[in-house]
Order: structure tokens, then sequence, then C-alpha cells
């Protein structure tokens, strides 16, 4: 079933070229995993408040549910490096020493941005379905590195419903990315976070530059809605 353009989205009704529909739209949640989202995690550990982000939590659960029973497929993102580190490139890994939490060092819930560990890991409120596709990615955007742009054109998506942690840095990154494949983006606004709200609300206003150059913006229950009055339409 084709949808709608969504009105209730910013700067424009997304998707740009008009119906969109489970068959060419995906869903990435990015990065929902315990080292940013847990207090013994990466993000913990090097003293940022988790409430903005966990914050996101729960609005995700109710995107999630919606998007599974509209049939999209679903792909979650996981920042996490090889046991051995090989893929760490040296930049990262000096930031990270700067900072005083390595990655791969021991923490909590194991070696920090490590595949594998415990921190690595989806939050239980969010666990991925059997049919959900994981994606491990050494970088902030989710196409660096990754088969990502290859998994997305093999299914024949073009549009992408993009939400998780944290907005300013690797939603924003993946954002950019899919931009300049010619992907059209709808960030989910309240179902991402930051560490600073402000950093938040910075990265989604820059959407809203020169009629929405990176994409458009709205929120999970204005999509749980749209949803519903499309089946509504379809059944009549």
């Amino acid at each position: 079933m084709n949808w709608s353009p969504l009105t209730a989205s910013r700067p424009y009704n997304w998707p740009l070229d008009g119906d969109w529909s489970a068959g060419d739209t995906a869903l990435i949640v990015i990065d929902m995993q315990n080292d940013f989202l847990n207090p013994n995690g990466y993000f913990g550990q090097m003293g940022y408040s988790l409430e903005h982000t966990r914050a996101a939590i729960k609005p995700t659960q109710s995107l999630l549910s919606a998007a599974r029973q509209q049939g999209l497929p679903i792909i979650y993102t996981l920042e996490s490096h090889r046991p051995d580190l090989a893929d760490l490139n040296p930049t990262k890994r000096a930031r990270a020493e700067a900072i005083g939490t390595p990655i791969g060092q021991s923490g909590p819930m194991g070696r920090f941005l490590v595949q594998g560990e415990p921190g690595s890991q989806v939050v239980p409120e969010l666990a991925p379905a059997s049919s959900d596709i994981i994606l491990h990615k050494p970088g902030n955007g989710a196409y660096h590195a990754t088969d990502l742009d290859q998994i997305l054109r093999a299914k024949g998506i073009r549009h992408l419903l993009i939400c998780g942690v944290t907005t300013d840095v690797c939603v924003h990154s993946t954002l950019r990315e899919a931009n300049d494949r010619g992907y059209d983006c709808l960030v989910v606004s309240d179902c991402c976070g930051a560490g600073d709200p402000l950093l938040h609300d910075a990265a989604l206003n820059m959407l809203l530059n020169e009629g929405g150059i990176f994409g458009a913006i709205s929120d999970h229950q204005s999509l749980v809605r749209h949803w519903a009055t499309c089946d509504q339409e379809a059944y009549q």
C-alpha cells in the first residue's frame, strides 16, 4: 500500500517525490546501544548525562512497533570495532585516549565500543527482531566502511526514517551521507537524543535550512497517526 505525503513534517511534506510505502522505505535506528544509553557504558563513563538520550527510548519503542506492523525493513547500527581494533583509525584512537576513555578499554560493560561486548548490544527495551538487520560501523556515519548502501539499494529503498543517538554526531553524519547518495530522509525528532539538548536542537534546526537541505523532521506520533489514517482510508 502506498502512503500519501506526510503533512506533519517540516520544512516540506515528506517525501519530496510524493507517495511512499513499506516497499521503498526503511527505518534506521542508530546506536541505541548500552555504550551510549547505560550509565555503565562508554558515554556514561565519560561523564555525560544520559537523561536526554534515554528519553528517546520510549518513543522509539512505539515507532518500532508501528513500523513493524506496517512491514518496514528495520536496520540497527552499532558503533563498534573489531576485537583486535584493526579498524580503529589512529585519530579516533588518540581522541578517545585524550579524553580518558580509550576505545577497547575494559569497563563495567566490557571493552568500550567493541563488537560482542555487552556495551555494544542494543538496549533491552529496543531489542531487535529476528528479521531486523544489525550493522556494525567503525565510524560516526552508517555508510562509512559498511555495506549499508548496498543493502538499501538491493531492497529498492529510496526513503529513510532515521532515529537514534546522538542527534548531533552519528544521526547527523548518517543523514548527510544518505542525502549525498540521493535518499530522501525524515528524522524522527523525539526518537533522537544528544548529551546536550542544545546540540540536539541545533542539529534539527540545520535541517530547516534551504528548504530542508538534508531532509525533513517529524515526530513518532505524527508518523503513527499518519499510518493509521492511511490504513483507514485503504479499507473504506
